[in-house]
């Protein structure tokens, strides 16, 4: 890689990195947690911008994100309103599940972008435990050409209402999620892996 290229390289992981205000990882992760909690659902809530719509496209970047950037299994995403009453989350805690990413989102259409921000937790499904959390917050512009690919396939999926969202909600994400830790797989999660292919 050229030398001159190295300061931006810096300055562009700088500006990701600034979006997260705040992260904490359990001290035991690597002895408990590492092994147990692999198996996720996400679930935005309460809705950002109050809109359905726009709850599935946080649930569904961070679900792909984590998919293929993270070894968690992340099987689904949900998106739900209000603000939850439980959050341990036990009802989500179905069979096969062993925790929860949840997604409580700040988001407000400003101009030509939004104003952002997102309390993030990882629950166990086992005992309600947090296994780690962040917060995060920033304003992106909502065009951006290297996301152009990415906005048409949202709008395909869930609705024109998206494509303002899309590409703020990937910014802010990429960096909340960027503090996840890694948990460690087996052969046979390493196959389930595989057959979620995201």
């Amino acid at each position: 890689m050229r030398k001159h290229l190295w300061p931006l390289l810096g300055l562009g992981l700088l500006s990701a990195c600034s979006a997260v205000k705040h992260q904490r990882l359990r001290g035991d992760y690597d002895t408990v947690d590492k092994h147990q909690v692999k198996r996720l659902v996400v679930v935005t809530q309460p809705l950002p911008d109050g809109k359905v719509s726009v709850g599935e496209l946080w649930s569904l970047v961070a679900r792909q994100w984590v998919n293929q950037n993270r070894d968690f299994l992340v099987k689904e995403g949900v998106a739900l309103p209000d603000v939850p009453a439980d959050t341990t989350f036990q009802a989500l805690c179905v069979e096969g599940l062993e925790g929860v990413l949840w997604l409580s989102p700040q988001m407000t259409l400003k101009g030509s972008g939004a104003e952002t921000a997102v309390q993030a937790k990882l629950v166990r499904c086992r005992d309600g435990e947090e296994v780690w959390s962040a917060e995060a917050a920033g304003s992106w512009n909502s065009r951006d050409e290297d996301y152009e690919q990415r906005i048409s396939q949202y709008v395909q999926e869930l609705g024109e209402e998206v494509a303002p969202y899309v590409v703020p909600t990937s910014k802010l994400l990429s960096a909340t999620l960027g503090t996840l830790p890694n948990p460690e797989l087996n052969e046979a999660d390493k196959d389930e892996k595989i057959e979620l292919g995201e």
